[in-house]
């Protein structure tokens, strides 16, 4: 079985929307890394020194090569990515090796034949 990791960076209003359509398409858990920042192609406001942007939150998920592209799909919907400008990005990389999903195994291999 092969996997992919799924990164996206998220508005932190958002975390929760995302995680739930991720699962619903077949994710199986998420990793969440709260309050980092980020800037885009404008730079962040800044009122009397302070900057106005808002926190991210980075989200992990390990999802079998066959439920990625719908699960990516799905986050960029639920996150409004194409919608907002700096609502977050999402993006998916190869995973050579997983150890510690044995648990998981069961449940991702019955969505496997549920989607194919």
């Amino acid at each position: 079985m092969k996997f992919k990791l799924i990164i996206a960076l998220v508005a932190d209003e958002r975390t929760e929307k995302v995680i739930e359509a991720a699962r619903d398409m077949g994710a199986t858990g998420a990793t969440i890394i709260k309050s980092a920042r980020g800037e885009g192609l404008l730079p962040a406001k800044t009122f009397l020194g302070l900057t106005l942007e808002g926190q991210v939150d980075v989200i992990l998920f390990i999802v079998e090569q066959h439920l990625s592209r719908p699960v990516l799909e799905r986050i960029a919907d639920v996150g409004r990515f194409g919608k907002k400008s700096g609502a977050g990005v999402a993006f998916q990389v190869p995973i050579e090796d997983a150890i510690g999903l044995g648990s998981q195994i069961a449940a991702i291999t019955e969505e496997i034949e549920e989607q194919l």
